[in-house]
C-alpha cells in the first residue's frame, strides 16, 4: 500500500486544471475520489497526527509544532502511530517526511530535509520536491516495504503567498509529475491532503496574520481536503480513517 500526502492540496486548484495534471487525472479515472470535510481544526500538525495515529485531536492533544516555548518532538506525543503498530507486528513499513513535527518525521528512512523541514523560498521548495521524490523512489526500488507513507509540503507553503497565481498551478504540475513516478509501484493507493485551501478572506480558520515580513498572505487553510484512492475498499471520511484502513488490511482489526 502506498499513501501519498499532499499538504494543502485542494480541489479548487485540481479540478479547473485537471487536464494539466495527467497522473492525478488518471488516478481519479481508475479509482475513486471524494472531499473530506474535516470535523477537526484544519491545522497541519494536528491533522497529520490524527491521520496516522487514528486519534482525534482531543485524544492525542498535539496542537502545534511549538508548545509552551518548546519544539514538540515525536517522543512528546503519547500515541502509537500506524508505523509503530505495523512494525511491532512484523509488517514492513517505512514513512518519509511526515510533517506533524519539525523537522518532518521519518520512520526507518534516513533523510535530511531541506531547510530543516521548513522550506519557503522557491529553490528550497523545488529541492524538497526533488529530494523527497528521489528518496521515495529509492525506498520503493530497494526496500519494497509492504506499506510506504510519504508527504509533500510545498503546496501548502506556496498557497499562503501565491493563492490565485499561475505559479501555484505550476507547482501542482510538479507534484503531479512526482506522483507519476511513485504510482508505478503500487496498485493500492491513497492520495490525501490534510486540509484544503482558499482565499485568505474566505478562510474559516486563520493560521497566519495577513501581513508578514515575507509579504501579504493571500491564501489560508480550508476544512475541505482531497481524497483519491485506488483499490481501497475501506470507507475514508476523516483523516483518522487512514490509520484504520491500513490497520484493517494488515492486522484485520480496524476499530479495536
Amino acid at each position: 500500500m502506498l499513501v501519498i500526502g499532499i499538504d494543502g492540496a485542494t480541489w479548487k486548484v485540481i479540478r479547473p486544471n485537471i487536464e494539466r495534471l495527467p497522473h492525478i487525472h488518471q488516478l481519479m479515472e481508475e479509482g475513486s475520489y471524494a472531499t473530506i470535510h474535516l470535523t477537526q481544526k484544519p491545522w497541519s500538525p494536528s491533522v497529520w497526527c490524527s491521520m496516522f495515529s487514528g486519534r482525534s485531536s482531543e485524544e492525542h492533544r498535539h496542537k502545534d509544532f511549538v508548545q509552551n516555548g518548546h519544539i514538540v518532538r515525536r517522543e512528546d506525543i503519547k500515541v502509537e502511530f500506524i508505523w509503530d503498530l505495523l512494525d511491532k507486528n512484523g509488517i514492513s513499513v517505512k514513512a518519509l517526511n511526515i510533517p506533524f513535527v519539525v523537522p518532518p518525521y521519518c520512520f526507518k528512512v534516513k533523510f535530511e530535509p531541506v531547510a530543516h523541514g521548513l522550506p519557503i523560498e522557491e529553490p528550497e521548495l523545488l529541492e524538497e520536491i526533488t529530494k523527497v521524490t528521489e528518496k521515495a523512489l529509492e525506498v520503493l526500488n530497494n526496500d519494497r516495504p509492504e506499506v510506504f507513507i510519504v508527504v509533500y509540503t510545498a503546496l501548502d507553503r506556496l498557497s499562503h503567498l501565491h493563492w490565485g497565481e499561475p505559479l501555484l498551478v505550476d507547482y501542482y504540475k510538479k507534484i503531479d509529475n512526482a506522483l507519476g513516478k511513485l504510482l508505478k509501484y503500487d496498485n493500492e493507493v491513497i492520495v490525501i491532503s490534510d486540509h484544503g485551501f482558499c482565499a485568505y478572506d474566505e478562510a474559516p480558520i486563520r493560521t497566519l496574520l495577513k501581513h508578514t515580513p515575507r509579504g501579504e498572505i493571500k491564501g489560508d487553510h480550508h476544512p475541505d481536503a482531497i481524497l483519491i484512492t485506488k483499490n481501497i475498499n475501506f470507507h475514508i471520511s476523516q483523516p483518522t480513517d487512514v490509520f484504520y484502513c491500513i490497520k484493517e488490511k494488515y492486522l484485520g482489526q480496524a476499530n479495536e
